[in-house]
């Protein structure tokens, strides 16, 4: 059994816009899928739920989102090319303040209540690791590579290897993926 959408269905879905070679498992939850863009080579694993409103959540080619992710895209979030989140992750355009200055939760009316609300983005060849959590407003550059259990609160630097709550950069990391993703691409057209 085919657990995934196939052509048809995911045309019925109502996408904005998806490329080819879509993979989308019939168990993932797409909220407002209308604000919702995938390119090609794509695959979004079981339990994996991804909530737009009217800013877009714009998924890149070459992506894979893992099991059970949640994507709260509310205020914009956009992955760029051969990136990857692993099962589990968290990641959060929104978030409430808990200094007990105000309320919190989406039942109390917005004057009692005051949230953190900034778009996402995650640049190319980007992995995050299992389990790991994003904040609202962070940029994660071009190679960054996220460990597994890892809060990300701020802005990250490209190409570095980063771990920890929060996270600290603890190496740096080799760019023959570029290459290799040339390679790949070039054979596919072949």
């Amino acid at each position: 059994m085919n657990n995934f959408f196939n052509k048809e269905e995911l045309k019925k879905l109502g996408l904005n816009k998806y490329g080819n070679n879509i993979l989308i498992s019939k168990n993932a939850l797409l909220i407002n899928p209308q604000y919702i863009t995938i390119g090609s080579n794509v695959r979004i694993d079981a339990v994996a739920v991804l909530t737009a409103t009217k800013r877009q959540i714009i998924i890149g080619s070459n992506v894979h989102l893992g099991v059970a992710c949640y994507i709260n895209g509310s205020y914009g979030f956009q992955i760029k090319n051969f990136s990857s989140i692993s099962s589990g992750c968290r990641i959060f355009t929104s978030s409430d303040d808990y200094s007990g200055n105000f309320l919190f939760s989406p039942t109390i009316p917005k004057k009692y209540t005051k949230s953190l609300n900034k778009k996402i983005l995650i640049e190319k060849f980007v992995n995050i690791g299992a389990n790991s959590v994003v904040l609202p407003g962070v940029k994660i550059n071009e190679g960054a590579a996220i460990g597994a259990l890892s809060l990300v609160t701020k802005n990250l630097k490209g190409w570095g290897i980063y771990f920890g709550i929060p996270v600290k950069k603890i190496g740096i990391r080799e760019r023959k993926i570029i290459n290799l993703s040339k390679k790949y691409l070039h054979e596919k057209k072949i």
